[in-house]
């Protein structure tokens, strides 16, 4: 094989990598504008809908670790392919699901696949790009702004499946791009070979069950009472667990997550500037999109195409303008700069009316915010991996990909609980629900101010890095 060919083949991978992103963030969105008819079908109470979301975050977010695990001791390429497997076995039960209980756990079987793919299909990208650093900031940018691009199609493809076929193939459509999937992985993706080690299955269900007990109590907070037994104790229960997965990863010989991984310069700091960026971006996302319908009247088309704007310039500045920054000003001032610029536009979007309009209440504040995430999420992302030894890149990014989907899961759910206390929940009450929406922005915003002064603090600036 030339050495044009495999170069050639690398960037037709790349385009398979993030077709993969694409698919697992698509996957969370896609579903919003299908949300009415599967409760009216199924059964689902108001509070219960929120599930259908969190039963795929959770596991994704959950299982990532053992993911990435799995992604190094048997191969990235093998872990890619099995991921898709889950993923289309997941699709075909939600889609067919005739109840609530099965729809769920048709829900959890998605996100665990999802959970198979995204760290390999990081692991993946080192393993191509790896050698070189120009070619992987590239690399890092295509694959970073394919989950945008994956939240505004899932928004357009719900509506458009919702409203001419049915809301099961919300689901459905997940196969056919998992066959494909499953073509290319053997024709464009480099094998690794397997390695001795032992997987962690303990550790895997304590942390997914910590994850979950402590997003069902912030989500059922508003409802029952932030100082009521249930949310403390489960609470409780989930710190229990989570401190319980800290105990076994140290005293494991072959842990789930090496913590001695945190010792490695920047890691820690450029996972918690992921977490904070999704603590603030997805609850922006939700709320943004639940104020143009709810409020300013959209139906699910206009929603979607007012959505393309920030998209657009995420996806502009991720792969046109981050690389170039990278190379002149470094990770640090990027991370600290982006999330400062995303704080600003959660503050400005918090200004939202309930007789506003496009052009004055969401596009500019949305575009400031789109700038911010632009700018911090390729050097946070890159930070965050390559900061790990190579042989745990599977590790590495299973890490930072819990980082971020624990962020969103846990800011949804603060967000969520802070819109409603403050009248989200008054369906019909233009007024209320925007005064909700606005204190879910407001909130974001101080989660990215927050990130933005952790960042500062922590991370440092590598000898020979641009200050």
């Amino acid at each position: 094989m030339t050495t044009q060919t495999k170069s050639t083949r690398r960037w037709w991978a790349l385009a398979a990598i993030a077709a993969a992103q694409f698919m697992v963030i698509m996957d969370t969105s896609i579903i919003g504008i299908a949300l009415p008819r599967m409760q009216g079908e199924l059964g689902f109470t108001p509070e219960s809908l929120t599930w259908v979301f969190n039963a795929y975050v959770i596991a994704f977010g959950g299982l990532l670790l053992l993911g990435g695990r799995l992604s190094d001791l048997l191969g990235a390429r093998r872990v890619f392919g099995a991921g898709w497997v889950v993923l289309a076995i997941g699709s075909v039960l939600a889609g067919a699901a005739g109840s609530v209980g099965i729809e769920l756990a048709g829900r959890a079987i998605q996100g665990a696949g999802a959970a198979l793919i995204a760290p390999s299909a990081l692991t993946l990208l080192m393993m191509l790009f790896g050698g070189s650093p120009g070619e992987l900031t590239k690399a890092l940018a295509v694959y970073g702004a394919a989950a945008p691009a994956g939240g505004t199609a899932g928004v357009f493809l719900g509506g458009v499946i919702t409203e001419y076929l049915s809301w099961p193939w919300v689901f459905y459509i997940n196969v056919p791009i998992a066959v494909l999937a499953l073509i290319a992985v053997p024709l464009l993706m480099p094998a690794a070979p397997a390695r001795k080690g032992s997987i962690d299955i303990a550790g895997s269900i304590t942390v997914t069950a910590g994850l979950a007990a402590a997003v069902y109590a912030i989500v059922q907070a508003p409802e029952v009472g932030w100082a009521s037994g249930q949310t403390l104790g489960v609470l409780a229960v989930a710190a229990a667990l989570l401190a319980g997965f800290v105990v076994l990863q140290s005293r494991r010989a072959e842990p789930l997550m090496r913590l001695s991984i945190f010792r490695a310069p920047n890691l820690a700091a450029a996972n918690f500037a992921q977490f904070a960026l999704a603590a603030a971006w997805v609850p922006m996302w939700f709320f943004l999109n639940l104020y143009l319908q709810q409020v300013l009247g959209y139906s699910a088309f206009p929603s979607g195409a007012a959505l393309l704007p920030m998209t657009t310039l995420i996806m502009l500045g991720m792969v046109v303008l981050a690389p170039k920054a990278m190379q002149r000003f470094g990770a640090k001032p990027m991370i600290v700069t982006g999330l400062l610029v995303l704080g600003l536009g959660l503050g400005v979007m918090s200004l939202v009316r309930p007789t506003g309009n496009f052009w004055v209440d969401v596009l500019p504040a949305s575009l400031v915010a789109a700038g911010g995430m632009s700018l911090a999420f390729i050097p946070s992302l890159g930070t965050a991996i390559s900061a790990a030894r190579p042989e745990e890149g599977g590790l590495a990014s299973g890490i930072v990909n819990v980082s971020y989907q624990v962020g969103s899961a846990l800011g949804l759910a603060a967000m969520t609980a802070l819109a409603a206390a403050f009248g989200a929940g008054e369906l019909g009450d233009v007024t209320a629900l925007t005064d909700g929406y606005s204190a879910a922005f407001l909130g974001a915003g101080v989660l990215a101010l927050t990130g933005a002064g952790i960042a500062a603090a922590t991370l440092r600036t590598p000898t020979g890095e641009h200050n």
